[in-house]
């Protein structure tokens, strides 16, 4: 046979290889799509002010598989009324994906801080812990900003709600850290992956790009909720997944989980 066709064959052998691996891993991993019933019965919705199960203005609500933070019916009028919508159970080893976006203008009365604000919540509290008057669950915030067409401002940093982290070995108590990433000014969707190993290392991905690894979650700062006080110092091993309203339309879709072997 001519040298150059048993190259040829070897070629399409090893490309033939290299697929059916690739699709048997794929068919391994098992992701979940959060929002299969294309509705919020899988959801708990709790915002600041108002009790547990109320969705205050339809805040939260989906449409086209696409789970939206609307502020149509507040008036323009936001009153630091910070909300959370939760997934229905806790998870510990996982990896969770997404796609998010902002849209449209802040409302009115906003904090300045929260124009293109939100945040996926991991680590959570239970939600039928928080108090009726609180405004954030103590978890880990993985802080999600949009930038205004001038500064810069990364997005998927760490934000620590009622927690602590370690970086390099370090304990870390400030509030928010920045990530590696780059600042995104449009509309555009941003596909976000974050990785959980229990109260091990945790990390967060833009587009397919590492920029923020941190290790050893521990409850505590200034944050702590009532439910929360007593573990002041004990690991962050598991938790509620929440997506935030801070005051700025944002969409997300494509929510899936993978859950990982401990």
């Amino acid at each position: 046979m001519h040298k150059l066709s048993k190259y040829c064959i070897g070629l399409i052998v090893f490309i033939f290889l290299y697929q059916s691996c690739d699709n048997n891993s794929s068919e391994q991993e098992n992701w979940v799509n959060l929002l299969s019933k294309n509705n919020l019965d899988d959801w708990v919705v709790k915002i600041k002010g108002h009790p547990i199960g109320y969705n205050f203005n339809s805040t939260f609500k989906v449409e086209d598989s696409i789970l939206k933070v609307d502020y149509s019916k507040y008036n323009d009028s936001f009153n630091n009324t910070f909300g959370h919508i939760y997934y229905k159970k806790p998870f510990s080893n996982y990896k969770l994906r997404l796609d998010y976006r902002f849209l449209d203008n802040q409302v009115a009365d906003g904090e300045a801080w929260a124009y293109k604000n939100s945040g996926v919540m991991i680590h959570c509290e239970d939600p039928y812990s928080i108090g009726l008057d609180q405004g954030f669950p103590v978890s880990i915030e993985v802080q999600l900003l949009g930038g205004d067409g001038i500064k810069e401002r990364p997005t998927a940093n760490l934000c620590t709600p009622g927690t602590h982290v370690e970086m390099n070995n370090q304990l870390v108590t400030d509030h928010c850290i920045n990530s590696s990433s780059e600042t995104i000014h449009d509309t555009q969707w941003v596909h976000l992956e974050i990785e959980v190993n229990n109260d091990s290392i945790i990390k967060h991905f833009i587009n397919g790009v590492k920029v923020m690894e941190y290790t050893k979650p521990i409850y505590g700062g200034e944050y702590s909720s009532e439910f929360t006080m007593a573990l002041k110092g004990q690991p962050v091993k598991s938790g509620y997944i929440s997506l935030q309203s801070e005051s700025h339309p944002v969409e997300f879709k494509n929510i899936e989980i993978l859950e990982l072997l401990n």
